[in-house]
């Protein structure tokens, strides 16, 4: 049942309330512009391209805190040469950016750059305890992984959540964007009956061209919902129209998300975080109207 106009505003912002955004290191002159609409305190979790060093991770990490935000950097096990370059990254951050939130990953790399393999390498090593880490996100994805089956990605899961759990920090899963929300709800549905408190902070894609998010659906392995993307759109529209995440958000805003146990939004930005900052900021602000059709809103 479509929820009435107020209703459904309501519901959307609620849903927005609180929402993270990802940059790239390399987009640290945008982080002022950023602040200019973004609240005091917004968490930003900073990529780990296999590009960048964690040099790069930390400064980034610094002006985000300067600029009043809740800096998050991903740990990326396969781009770290050794446990050198872990050690120095997760205690720089701690110690120079204030940084008690992380997101573990495994990376892109196919080749790693060092010892460390998968993300339950580097969480077995107790660093994170050891620089006061209060919060750590382990990746999760409800259409699957590219490379990695549904039961292994699960069973690594359970073990990543015990380790954290004896550790003392909370844990969250922060999932891989989607364009659909059908897929996303299944997979928290199921994921109830293993983990029925574990919080999911459900990632978006931010606004962003429609060649743009094809790519990065199709390196990240993104399955059924890219139709959601591309339906009723010709080749040439793909190209130039830019798309975001309104459609998902007025779907999963109507449901109950909560006791499903979606915590937040993530925006994955593309490189293009100011933008998405800008549209965060009108979206939780209400300057947006929703459509006729129940299939999402346009930002004024």
């Amino acid at each position: 049942m479509a929820l009435a106009h107020t209703e459904g505003r309501e519901a959307v912002t609620a849903l927005m309330a609180g929402a993270s955004l990802e940059m790239s290191p390399r987009e640290q002159t945008s982080i002022a512009a950023a602040a200019v609409f973004l609240a005091p305190g917004t968490e930003v979790f900073i990529s780990a391209p296999p590009a960048v060093s964690h040099h790069d991770i930390v400064n980034a990490a610094i002006v985000l805190r300067r600029h009043g935000f809740e800096p998050v950097p991903h740990v990326a096990a396969r781009s770290l040469p050794g446990f050198t370059q872990l050690n120095d990254l997760l205690a720089r951050v701690s110690g120079e950016a204030g940084v008690r939130r992380a997101l573990v990953i495994g990376g892109d790399l196919d080749t790693p750059s060092g010892p460390f393999r998968a993300s339950l390498d580097i969480l077995s090593l107790g660093l994170f305890e050891k620089y006061d880490f209060l919060r750590v996100g382990l990746a999760a994805y409800p259409e699957g992984h590219p490379r990695i089956a549904s039961p292994v990605l699960d069973r690594a899961l359970a073990v990543k959540l015990a380790l954290l759990r004896q550790a003392g920090i909370a844990a969250e899963a922060v999932t891989q964007f989607t364009f659909d929300a059908e897929p996303l709800l299944t997979w928290l549905d199921a994921l109830r009956e293993s983990e029925p408190v574990l919080p999911v902070r459900v990632g978006l894609a931010g606004p962003a061209s429609i060649a743009t998010l094809a790519r990065y659906a199709v390196r990240c392995g993104i399955g059924a919902s890219i139709n959601s993307l591309l339906r009723h759109r010709t080749s040439i529209a793909r190209l130039v129209t830019e798309a975001g995440p309104e459609p998902v958000i007025r779907q999963l805003a109507a449901t109950d998300w909560r006791a499903r146990g979606v915590g937040g939004i993530h925006l994955f930005g593309f490189g293009g975080f100011e933008r998405t900052a800008r549209w965060l900021a009108a979206v939780t602000a209400g300057d947006f109207d929703l459509t006729r059709d129940d299939a999402g809103f346009t930002v004024k």
